[in-house]
């Protein structure tokens, strides 16, 4: 008899898909540029801008930026989606407090990330969305 029931998604290869989320805000909290390069895959795309996407160079000082408030970042996944070794992560998230140059920082949404895994076991973003479905400005 077979038992594999096909009618539902396979749950999870290997890992918890979730612990990305745990593992960027450990590294962003880090303020080791290193650490968090190992989150994202090598070709991944972060949009920091509604509409924006940024890669490479322009993913790292888009981050850079976030770091240089000197405030801590706070994740919690709200949903996780699997279908083999892609995930949809839906993670509220929020920065708060008082930046090193004295301005209030009162940043939060909820992301819209896309993570697979790797041959190491390990979940990596190749898609990491923190204004989730923010509409882009409206061009004038």
């Amino acid at each position: 008899m077979d038992t594999h029931d096909t009618s539902r998604p396979h749950v999870v290869l290997a890992g918890d898909p979730a612990g990305a989320a745990a593992r960027f805000v450990a590294a962003m909290n880090t303020h080791d540029p290193a650490a968090l390069d190992h989150v994202y895959e090598d070709d991944a795309v972060l949009v920091p801008v509604p509409g924006h996407p940024v890669a490479g160079a322009g993913l790292l000082a888009a981050n850079e930026h976030l770091r240089s408030f000197g405030l801590p970042i706070e994740a919690c996944p709200r949903h996780v989606y699997v279908a083999g070794d892609i995930a949809l992560l839906i993670v509220d998230w929020s920065m708060r407090g008082t930046a090193r140059d004295g301005s209030q920082i009162d940043l939060s949404g909820t992301a819209t990330d896309v993570v697979r895994c790797g041959p190491d076991g390990r979940w990596r973003y190749v898609i990491d969305n923190p204004h989730g479905t923010a509409s882009p400005p409206l061009s004038p």
